[in-house]
C-alpha cells in the first residue's frame, strides 16, 4: 500500500526548502555588507564572536529542541477539543512561556555580570574589551528570539505557517538597514559602528517577539496567567528538549568553539589570550574568527537549503512508522533520506570547493574585505566542504532517533563530537593555522555521522546499503563530469579585475555545473534526482506487510 506521505514529500520539500533559500540569500546579503563595511579585522572579529553567543541561545533554547518537545504536548491539548483553542492548552503554553523566560533572564542577569567583571580584568586590552562589550550589547537578543520561537511553535500547532517563515527575515533587514542607514553616522569609528549594529540586532529581536505576540493575541490565544495548574505538563516539555538541544546544536557549539580558539590563539592584535610564560609562536593571525565566520555561512548554505529541508520534511514520515512500529518503512524512508543526501550532498561539497575563490571574490571582495582575505576565506570554505555531505546527513539522522524516542544516543555521540573537534582543534591549528579548525569541524562531522548510523541500524535493522551504494557510485561519477565541466568553463571564462567578468565567471560555471550534473545523472538513472520533480516516490518492497516484521534487538530502547 502506497504511503500518502511519500506522495506529499516532493511538493512539501520544495516549500521548506524555498522558504530556508530566501533566508540564507538574505543572510547572505547581510554578511557582504558587514564585510564591505568591516572586511577581515579585530573589530569583525569581536562582532561575530559576539553574535554567535546568543544565536547559540536560539539555537539551543529555541528552534529545534523546544519546537520538536513543545508542539507536541500542545497538539494533544488542542486535539482534546473542537474549535477554541482550550484551557488547558492556553495555560500549558502560558507555563512554558513563563518558565522559558525566568530560566533564560537568569542568565542573561549573570551573563551580564560576568561580562562586567571580565570587563575589569582586561582593562587594558581594547580589543578583548570590545568582545565584551558587544557581547554584552546582544546578549539580551538571547532571551528575545528564544520566546518569540516559542510563539512560532504555537503559531505552527495552530496550522499558521506564513508569519513564522517571514520573522527570521526582520533580523537580516535591520541589519542591513543599520549598516545602510545607523552606521555611517558613526564613520570612521568601527567600533562605534559595532556597537550600533548591535544594538539594532536586539531592537531586531524585540520586533519578532512583537509582532508574533500581537499575531497570537489576533487569534484569541492568551498566555493564561493560571499557568501553575498545568505547571507538571511544562517540565515535562522541558525535560524532553534538554537531550534534544544538546543534539541539535553540536553544530553551533563547534563553530562556538572554533571561534573562541581562533580568538585565543590570535597574534596580540587579534585580541589573543597569550602570552604565558615560554608559549609557542601564535599559530592565528588577526581576522581568523571573521574568515571562519565568512566560510561557515558558505558551507551552511547547502546545509540549511538540502539537509535541514529533507530533515524537516521526512521527520513526520518517521514519526509515523516508529508510532505504527513499522520498522520495515521506517529503515525504507531513512535509506530514502541518505540517498537523496548523497546525490545532493556530494555534488554540493565538490561543487563549493572547485569555486571557493570566485565565490569568495564575488560575494565579499569589495570596500575593506581586500583580495588576501578572500584567499584566506577561500581556504576555509574548501575545508568545510569537505563535510557538506556528512554535515547533511545529520539532520536526518538525528531525527531518526527522535521518532523513535531516543533522545539519548544522539547526545551522547554529540558530546564525544565536541570532545573529538576540541582535541583536533587544538592540534591542527599547529600545522594549518585557521584551516585546521575547519577541518577538524568537518572531520567531527563525518565520525559523528558514521557512529549515527551504527547505532540507527541497530534499533531498526539494516539499512539498504546496495541502493546507498549504487547512489553513491552514481553521484561520485556525475560529480567527477560536473567539476570537470566547471574547471573546464573557468578558463573559458577567467577571473580579472572587471566586475562583469568576475560575476560572469562565477555564474558561467555554476549554471554549467548543474546542467553537466542533471545530465550525468539522467545518464546514469540517478532515480533521485527525478524525485525532486515528482509528486510521488516509489517505495521499495511494497508488497511485504510491515505488521508481519520483526523489531530488531533493541528497537524499543530508551524512550
Amino acid at each position: 500500500m502506497s504511503d500518502p506521505g511519500r506522495q506529499r514529500f516532493a511538493p512539501g520539500l520544495w516549500i521548506v526548502a524555498s522558504s530556508t533559500l530566501l533566508s540564507r540569500i538574505l543572510g547572505m546579503a547581510r554578511d557582504t555588507v558587514t564585510a564591505n563595511l568591516f572586511g577581515v579585522s579585530p573589530v569583525t572579529d569581536a562582532l561575530w564572536l559576539a553574535f554567535k553567543i546568543p544565536n547559540l541561545a536560539r539555537r539551543l533554547f529555541g528552534e529545534g529542541a523546544l519546537t520538536a518537545a513543545f508542539l507536541p504536548a500542545f497538539s494533544r491539548e488542542l486535539n482534546a477539543s473542537s474549535g477554541t483553542v482550550p484551557e488547558s492548552a492556553r495555560q500549558l503554553a502560558g507555563a512554558v512561556f513563563s518558565l522559558l523566560a525566568a530560566a533564560l533572564t537568569g542568565l542573561v542577569l549573570a551573563g551580564e555580570a560576568g561580562l562586567w567583571v571580565a570587563s575589569r580584568w582586561f582593562v587594558d586590552d581594547p580589543h578583548t574589551r570590545l568582545l565584551l562589550g558587544l557581547t554584552a550589547v546582544m546578549l539580551p537578543y538571547a532571551l528575545l528570539i528564544c520566546l518569540a520561537a516559542q510563539l512560532t511553535a504555537v503559531l505552527h500547532a495552530l496550522g499558521r505557517f506564513t508569519l513564522p517563515a517571514l520573522v527570521p527575515v526582520l533580523l537580516n533587514v535591520c541589519w542591513i538597514a543599520s549598516i545602510w542607514i545607523v552606521d555611517p553616522w558613526f564613520e570612521p569609528d568601527r567600533g562605534a559602528q559595532a556597537y550600533a549594529l548591535a544594538v539594532c540586532v536586539v531592537s531586531a529581536g524585540a520586533l519578532q517577539l512583537a509582532l508574533q505576540w500581537r499575531f497570537v493575541a489576533w487569534l484569541g490565544i492568551r498566555l493564561h496567567a493560571h499557568w501553575r495548574e498545568n505547571w507538571p505538563a511544562a517540565k515535562e516539555v522541558f525535560r524532553a528538549m534538554l537531550p534534544v538541544m544538546f543534539g541539535l546544536s553540536i553544530e553551533q557549539i563547534n563553530a562556538l568553539l572554533d571561534g573562541v580558539i581562533a580568538w585565543g590563539f590570535s597574534q596580540p592584535a587579534g585580541g589573543g589570550l597569550l602570552p604565558w610564560p615560554g608559549q609557542p609562536a601564535y599559530p592565528l593571525q588577526t581576522g581568523a574568527v571573521s574568515a571562519l565566520y565568512f566560510g561557515e555561512r558558505m558551507y551552511q548554505f547547502p546545509l540549511g537549503v538540502f539537509g535541514i529541508a529533507l530533515g524537516t520534511v521526512l521527520f513526520p514520515l518517521f514519526a509515523r512508522h516508529a508510532a505504527r512500529g513499522d520498522f520495515h518503512r521506517l529503515r525504507d524512508d531513512l535509506s530514502l533520506g541518505l540517498r537523496l543526501v548523497i546525490a545532493l550532498g556530494v555534488p554540493a561539497s565538490v561543487g563549493l570547493i572547485v569555486v571557493a575563490l570566485p565565490l569568495t571574490r564575488v560575494l565579499f571582495e569589495h570596500g575593506e574585505f581586500t583580495p588576501a582575505d578572500s584567499q584566506r576565506t577561500a581556504a576555509l570554505i574548501v575545508a568545510y566542504g569537505t563535510g557538506v555531505w556528512a554535515f547533511c546527513a545529520l539532520p536526518i539522522l538525528y531525527r531518526g532517533f527522535y521518532a523513535l524516542g531516543d533522545r539519548l544516543s544522539p547526545m551522547r555521540v554529540g558530546m564525544w563530537a565536541v570532545l573529538g573537534d576540541l582535541i583536533l582543534n587544538l592540534t591542527l591549528i599547529w600545522p594549518l593555522a585557521e584551516r585546521g579548525l575547519a577541518f577538524s569541524t568537518a572531520l567531527s562531522a563525518v565520525a559523528q555521522m558514521s557512529c549515527l548510523i551504527v547505532l540507527l541500524q541497530r534499533r531498526v535493522g539494516r539499512l539498504d546499503w546496495p541502493r546507498l551504494r549504487g547512489t553513491a557510485i552514481r553521484a561520485v561519477v556525475a560529480t567527477a563530469a560536473m567539476a570537470a565541466a566547471c574547471l573546464g568553463s573557468m578558463q573559458i571564462f577567467p577571473f580579472d579585475e572587471n566586475r562583469a567578468s568576475q560575476i560572469l565567471g562565477l555564474v558561467v560555471p555554476v549554471v554549467v555545473s548543474f546542467v553537466v550534473y542533471l545530465a550525468a545523472a539522467r545518464l546514469l538513472r540517478m532515480e533521485e534526482i527525478g524525485w525532486l520533480f515528482s509528486r510521488h516516490i516509489p517505495e521499495t518492497d511494497e508488497g511485504q506487510p510491515p505488521d508481519t516484521l520483526t523489531p530488531p534487538p533493541g528497537a524499543a530502547g530508551t524512550r
